[in-house]
Order: C-alpha cells, then structure tokens, then sequence
C-alpha cells in the first residue's frame, strides 16, 4: 500500500528541483543575453562603406582596407554622419576613415564641410580636416585651412585663422570656436567684423549667429563712415546697428569725441546717448562739456547734456565756464551755437553771473544772458532784462557788453558804507584786455555816489544824487574813477547825516552779492548731487572648458588609431586675449580677484592636471603646408631647439 504513494512523492520531489533548475537556468540565460545586447548596444554600430573599387596593402596599410572612385564617389556612413570623398582608408577594427581628395562631410541638415583632406573616428566621434576647409550651416560659412570637429559635443574649433561669413557679415580671427547647439562663434585673437555699414576690430568677441549679437571683450572698435566706437566691453547688434558700451567708451566723430560710463550707438541714425560722467570735447572750438547724460545726433550736428551740465570753453589762455540744468550744442564746427537753460550759472576769472537761460553763438562771439540776468566783476553787480556779452572772435578777448531795458550797475562803497548807483535805460561797456573800463548809460540815468577822499583815510565827503539824460563812467581796475554827466543834469550832494536811509536806495535796487560765483566750484553751490544711473553691466564670457580638455584629449588617445594625423598635432587651445575677467566696482560691487577664480575652478575640478600654459603663435611663413603651420600655431618657438625642430620637419 504504500509504495505507490512513496513512488509518486518521489517523482514529484524530482519534478520540483528539475523546475527550479530550469528556472534558475532560463534567468541565467536571459542576463547573459541582455548584458551581451547591452554591451554590442555600447560598442557602437559599424562604419558602412560604399566603393567602386577595394583595395588591401598589409605593407602601407596594416589592417586597413583602400576605398578608390571609378565612377561614383566613396561614400561612409556611421550614426548620422555621412562621408564622400575621391579615395578613403578604413581602419574597420578601429573604425577609423581617413577621406582624401573632395571630401564632403554631412550632419543631418545642420552642418557641411568639405576639404582636401579628412579624418573620422567613429569610437571618439571626432572628425579633423585641413586643406581649404569649408564649414557650412544654416545661417552661415566657415573657412580655414585646418579644422577640428567634436561631434559628442558638437564643437568645431581652429586656431590658425578662419573666416566667417553670414548673409550680412564676414568675421575673421586667428582663433574660432562653434558651439553648434547655442548657435555661437567664440572668437579670438585680430577679430574683425566687416558689413556694409561698419567695420568692428576687437581682442575677443562672441558671435550669435541667429540674432547677429557681437559681445565684445577687450580693447574693441566699431567704425562706421563718421563715427568710431572704442569700448573694452561690449555689445553690438549686427543687424539692427545699435550698440552698447562700457569701460573706457567713447565716441569719435570729425572733430568731437564723447566720453561716459556707457554709450548706446544707433549707427543706422547716427545717434549715441551716454551715461555717468560725460565728456564730450570739441576740437574745433576748444571747449568740454561734461554731465551725467548726453544725447548726440550726428546728422543735424547736435549734442544735448543734463545732469550736472558744465561747459569749459578756453579764451586768450583763460577758461570761461557755463553751468546748467541743461546745456545743448548745435551747429557746424564753424557754427556752434550753445543754448543752456534752467538756473544757467557763468564763471570766469575776472567775471562771473546767472540767469534763466543762456545763448552763446560762438562763430559771432555774441553771448546772450535772458531771464533776470546778473554779471558780477570784483564789486560790480550789473543786471537788466537781457545782457549781451561780445567777444573778439579773432582775439577770443572780452570786447563789450550790452545791458537792455532796466539796465542798473551797483559797485559796494570802498569802505562799505553803502553802495553806488547808476540806473537807466540801456546800459553798454567797454573791455580792454578782458577788463572794463568805460560804461554808458543812456535815457532816464540816475546815481547815487559816496564820495570820499582821495587819499588818507578816504573820508566820506557826502552822497550825491543826480538825474541825467545820459552817464559816462570810467574804471580802472574795476574801480570807478571818473563820472561825466550829459544833458538835463540835476544833482544834489547830500551830507551823510541829511540822507535818510531809504532814500540811500534807486528804486529797483538789489544788491545779490551773497550769490556772487568767486571760483568754479560755486558754480554747483546749493545744488544736490545727482543721483547717478546704475549702469547694466555686460556679462563676460561664458567660462567654457578648453576644446581640447583633459576628458576629450583621453577620449582620442584611448580610441587613437595609427594611421591618424590628428594625433601628430598638439592637443592643446591656443592661448586667448585678455576678457576682463575682473568687473569693474561700477558694475559689480564685490570683485573676485583671478586668485579666487583660479581657486574656484580648482575646487569644482580638482581631477584635472594643469595643463603647459599657451601662447598663441602666427606664423608669417606662406610656404608651409597646412599640416606643418598647424602643428606650430599653438606654442611659441622659446629657443633654438624647437626652431631647428620645425626647419626639419619643412
């Protein structure tokens, strides 16, 4: 009875460890299938070639096979890149093409190049060419005579000069870097810019090919036919011709040059506006205006500045100085004119005033005062409805003056027991050697004089009051020495003690001496500082890894097939001008010295070996090849040695 059920425990015991055999045994088999899957995924797909003609030499070329046209091209394809050229070497084991002779290189429909001469790694993704390289893309041109192609990181980069070319610019430089997926050409070393319209020059600059944005870093120019921009950073729209740019920025035109913080530059009207600390200086005629914001228009020669407005304008050695809300300057070099307005303030050495506003015609040397004008000479006070100022234009010297309507001249007594008088209609002045030395005054002229002695201790003699048609007075050395009288005269010489205090006063009389500007720096008195714009600064480059970083160079050494001439060049990034990497305080508060910078990247990659340090090199010497200038553009020639290195190799 109990054998048969023995029996089948028995068997169900074997079917059991046998199923559990060939479970274990059928996962064990899929994960070696998987795993293998994955690994053949990771080693890559093949090099596919196409040729009319095939060829082996085991003695020239060890386990590489000759492709040759007879009709057709050779054509390569591997992961999306596509090759033709007249001849190719394939290295399979190491899937390595070496394309001779009209080689055209094909990405999707992002990127072109053709050349005499080519190399492609399948394992690397890398591709180098030389001989009249061409690069296309979409939105623009390449060429140079040698060219290196990352395709992981979609990076093209040359260092022994190339030229850009898009539908409205051509841009050279010694060294070029493409990055393709942000659309940017990193330039550096003799850039220049050359479109229609201007041409740019600048140490370091980068290019976005999409929008026609230059960033330029270093001492940099844009020139047009009237005008030269020179910044040390800054930015420029290739296609809409406007500008901006700080750090040291000025403007040159024909004879005037403005200077700010920051300038914008619209080239298509002719127009710059400047920010913070302005100057503009005009050659023609000798004068510097200075402000906080300046606006230029070069086509109807016109230049307007607020904030702290002063113009300096130099006469017979001597500066006269015009300060005001706003000054504006228009004209021809040959005829300026200069119109200030609001709280208009005047100061020269022997000379000073205000006013409303203000009109200086330097080609006629009329200078016009309106709105409650007043003139201060020592301890003369003149003022008037209007005061006209005339100047030699030949001598630049002070040659009269003309008081209209309510004219009144005020000089404070020598012993400043009050002050003299002299009111009337008009009111004109005579200068010699920029001193006055005769005024008239004509219609309706009243005066009130103290009259003292002339020597000892100037003992006050009375207070005479006259009323004539017209005045006559003569100065020297500002002082009043003689006083003439003419028609309907009717005086009286008053003691001190018979002339009451109120009548010792012209009717209209006000003596503002409180305000009187004795140097430059009165000019600004009683004025608040204007609160300066924050200027917007202008990023730096981008802080990108060398093309030929530590991971790329081992990604080529690890993957180097024997039959590659890229590796006979030196992998290393040509040197790059000065970006200013520091920021000025104006724009950035807190600097970072390159101590801490170099500490930084130090801290984010301390894998990295440093690498020698580079020099960018031109070589003037046309009758290299393209393979020897290359090898050469990367380090300068220190010494004798290295010099007979490369006569060896030519």
């Amino acid at each position: 009875m109990h054998e048969p059920i023995q029996s089948l425990h028995t068997i169900f015991v074997i079917l059991q460890t046998n199923y559990r055999y060939l479970k274990n045994t059928f996962f064990y088999i899929t994960f070696i299938l998987l795993f293998s899957t994955i690994s053949f995924a990771q080693e890559g797909k093949k090099i596919r070639v196409q040729s009319d003609r095939t060829i082996k030499n085991e003695g020239r070329f060890p386990g590489a096979t000759i492709l040759a046209k007879v009709n057709k091209q050779v054509y390569i394809e591997h992961e999306g890149i596509e090759i033709w050229c007249d001849q190719a070497i394939h290295y399979g084991e190491d899937k390595f093409i070496k394309a001779l002779g009209n080689v055209k290189m094909k990405q999707g429909d992002t990127l072109t190049m053709t050349s005499a001469y080519a190399e492609y790694n399948g394992n690397s993704k890398f591709a180098y060419a030389r001989e009249k390289v061409l690069l296309e893309t979409p939105s623009n041109t390449l060429t140079t005579d040698t060219l290196f192609f990352d395709r992981l990181r979609q990076q093209a980069y040359y260092r022994s000069g190339g030229t850009v070319r898009d539908s409205s610019n051509t841009l050279t430089s010694i060294i070029g870097r493409y990055f393709m997926d942000r659309k940017q050409y990193s330039f550096n070393t003799k850039v220049k810019i050359v479109n229609p319209e201007n041409t740019i020059d600048s140490d370091r600059l980068d290019y976005y090919t999409d929008n026609g944005h230059a960033y330029l870093y270093g001492p940099s120019t844009v020139k047009g036919e009237e005008s030269t921009l020179y910044c040390e950073r800054g930015f420029y729209d290739t296609k809409v011709k406007t500008g901006y740019a700080i750090k040291n920025a000025r403007i040159d035109y024909d004879n005037r040059t403005v200077f700010g913080d920051s300038i914008f530059y619209n080239s298509a009207i002719q127009f710059a506006s400047a920010t913070n600390n302005i100057k503009v200086l005009d050659t023609a005629n000798n004068s510097v205006i200075t402000g906080h914001y300046a606006e230029v228009f070069k086509d109807k020669d016109s230049v307007f500045i607020t904030k702290r407005a002063l113009a300096a304008t130099l006469q017979e050695k001597d500066s006269i100085y015009i300060h005001s809300d706003t000054l504006m300057v228009t004209g021809k070099p040959e005829r300026r004119i200069m119109n200030g307005f609001y709280d208009v303030r005047i100061f020269k050495s022997n000379m000073s005033g205000k006013s409303d506003s203000i009109n200086v015609d330097q080609t006629t040397g009329y200078t016009k005062m309106i709105g409650k004008p007043i003139i201060w000479s020592q301890r003369n006070q003149m003022t008037g409805d209007t005061i006209k100022i005339i100047s030699n234009t030949e001598t630049e010297k002070l040659d009269s003056l003309v008081v209209y309507q309510n004219a009144f001249l005020v000089q404070e007594d020598t012993l400043k027991a009050g002050y003299n008088q002299v009111k009337g209609q008009t009111l004109y002045g005579l200068f010699k050697d920029n001193e006055i030395y005769q005024v008239d005054i004509d219609k309706n002229t009243e005066t009130i004089f103290y009259q003292r002695e002339s020597e000892g201790e100037l003992k006050l003699i009375g207070i005479n009051k006259v009323l004539s048609s017209s005045i006559k007075l003569l100065l020297e050395q500002r002082e009043i020495v003689d006083v003439y009288y003419y028609q309907n005269v009717d005086g009286t010489l008053y003691r001190e003690i018979d002339l009451p205090e109120n009548a010792r006063e012209l009717s209209g009389f006000k003596w503002r001496g409180e305000e009187q500007i004795l140097s430059k720096k009165d000019l600004f008195r009683g004025e608040t500082p204007p609160k300066l714009t924050k200027i917007t600064g202008i990023p730096l480059p981008k802080e990108d890894d060398d093309f030929f970083d530590e991971e790329t160079i081992k990604r080529l050494e690890e993957n180097k097939s024997e039959g590659s001439r890229l590796l006979e060049q030196k992998l290393e990034d040509a040197e790059l001008k000065e970006t200013n990497e520091e920021l000025d305080e104006i724009l950035k508060p807190k600097k970072r010295s390159k101590e801490n910078i170099k500490a930084e990247k130090k801290k984010d990659s301390t894998s990295k070996k440093e690498l020698p340090k580079k020099v960018a090199f031109v070589d003037h010497d046309l009758n290299r090849s393209a393979r020897q200038r290359d090898s050469i553009t990367v380090t300068t020639l220190k010494n004798q040695k290295a010099l007979d290195s490369i006569q060896k190799k030519k």
